[in-house]
């Protein structure tokens, strides 16, 4: 080949790739370089020791896939599962300094000159478990008809007060960023089980209430210094449902299957003179965008779903980019292999104004929740799929800014925070753990992200000691170098 030709396809095809990395070129693919033996040793798990293995469960799982509903902002525990009846006896009282034990505040709150206290203004209910029973809130009464298909944790803490560095912290074991995410490792360490969809899909559903909500990174979704397939692929509620995921004007699909076919033997060249594995990613990656072609219209296609599988998720499950829809999504990409689902619902950082917004949120995810769980259930998919809800930490019993008995404000609160698990390995009808009568401070059984973390990297048959990589001499985990365990007490 003439020389100068050489030299142009060669910058032609860095700029490709360049470009193609913002988009359809950025998608998870692990199982496709796993399956036509492209996954080398760098690609490949590591165990402690930094030796690689193949791809698999460390130990028999008990899930094969989950599906983790984020409520990012932070719901208040006081107002939906952490129930305080005793509060109401001290409305507009000042939190007690032997509760508040020199906690470090935002500063938000730290100015303010009082802390009062802001009972709930929400009813509880006590539901049969099939055990102690469980308190849930009037602003979740389809959440309350599952009680015996959920555990409820009601004493996770975190150190992170803010936000980026708190759900940063839980997602990618660490409150600064550049780290792999939950669901990088899992797509690292489990790969797929289609070739045709990514083993790692993310959606930002819209929601109705607060909406100066906090911003979403891709990092939180990002694979750190993970091969970069393992990235979570973010589908889209309008337009392509991934970027540039079809042909442009006047290109058909037998032209980009010759085209990526001249573009996989350039790449290849290329690898097999620098020896690089992300070129040989990129070559799967490419493969795996021509097929999500064909797999993400039907994905997204609800014409197949009975009408009464339609009305379980509510009236909003047609409406694009809605939780409900996101929720029946989610049940669609793990039937058709889908290893991790994660979706972001935003708008849950009520400061201000519980009584405008919470209940807002509350109906948005709801009734799509709990459909999402009966129709695992229904389909005999619930047994190996773990559901994760909760957010990244808790609201303060004292209220920020004006209080009255009809609406108050909450702050952010590392100390303690309900999330609710269901499905493959946990164990249902569950309350565990227990906070004080201001949902202050932590009094039996508290869980720390790491050890959330750690118990469902379990679930699905992953040690969170052994999942690593060697990263600058170090063997980097999820779950960092801080203890962590295992919350066998929840597990089925």
């Amino acid at each position: 080949m003439n020389p100068l030709l050489e030299t142009c396809l060669a910058e032609t095809r860095r700029s490709f790739l360049q470009a193609a990395g913002c988009g359809v070129g950025a998608m998870a693919a692990s199982s496709l370089l796993a399956r036509d033996g492209l996954a080398a040793a760098p690609c490949a798990p590591s165990g402690i020791s930094g030796e690689p293995r193949a791809r698999g469960p460390h130990f028999r799982p008990r899930a094969r896939r989950m599906i983790s509903l984020f409520m990012a902002g932070a719901p208040s525990q006081l107002d939906t599962f952490d129930y305080k009846p005793g509060l109401n006896d001290l409305f507009d009282t000042d939190l007690p300094e032997s509760i508040r034990r020199g906690q470090r505040l935002t500063t938000m709150t730290s100015g303010q000159s009082r802390f009062p206290l802001a009972p709930s203004r929400y009813a509880f209910t006590k539901h049969d478990n099939g055990s102690d029973g469980a308190w849930v809130s009037e602003l979740l009464p389809y959440t309350a008809k599952m009680v015996k298909d959920i555990a409820i944790v009601k004493s996770v803490w975190t150190e992170a007060i803010n936000h980026d560095p708190a759900i940063t912290y839980i997602t990618t074991g660490r409150q600064l960023p550049g780290w792999p995410s939950f669901g990088a490792w899992l797509s690292y360490g489990l790969g797929t089980t289609n070739d045709s969809l990514p083993a790692f899909v993310v959606m930002t559903p819209k929601w109705t209430g607060r909406k100066d909500a906090q911003a979403l990174y891709n990092r939180l979704w990002g694979a750190g210094m993970l091969p970069s397939e393992h990235q979570g692929v973010a589908l889209r509620a309008s337009g392509d449902p991934v970027l540039f995921l079809s042909n442009p004007n006047g290109l058909d699909r037998s032209t980009r299957r010759a085209m990526l076919d001249s573009l996989a033997q350039l790449n290849q060249r290329r690898f097999e003179e620098a020896g690089d594995p992300e070129i040989q990613a990129r070559i799967a990656q490419y493969e795996m965008a021509f097929r999500m072609q064909a797999s993400v219209p039907d994905l997204t296609d609800f014409s197949d779903e009975p009408a009464h599988i339609l009305e379980m998720y509510g009236p909003a499950v047609n409406e694009p980019g809605s939780f409900a829809q996101s929720c029946l999504l989610a049940r669609r990409m793990v039937e058709r292999g889908v290893r991790f689902v994660q979706m972001f619902h935003r708008g849950w950082d009520q400061h201000f104004n519980v009584a405008g917004d919470l209940p807002k949120q509350c109906r948005d995810i709801d009734q799509p929740s709990w459909a999402l769980v009966q129709d695992l259930k229904q389909r005999g998919l619930l047994d190996d799929t773990l559901v994760h809800w909760g957010g990244e930490f808790g609201r303060t019993v004292y209220c920020q800014g004006a209080l009255t008995r009809e609406n108050y404000g909450r702050d952010h609160h590392p100390r303690c925070w309900t999330v609710w698990m269901a499905g493959g390995g946990i164990q249902g009808g569950l309350v565990h753990g227990e906070t004080d009568d201001f949902s202050y401070n932590i009094t039996r059984d508290p869980v720390h992200i790491r050890d959330l973390n750690a118990t469902m990297l379990h679930c699905l048959g992953l040690d969170h000691e052994r999942l690593s990589i060697k990263h600058q001499g170090l063997d980097v985990k999820l779950t960092s170098v801080e203890p962590a365990r295992v919350v066998r007490e929840i597990l089925a």
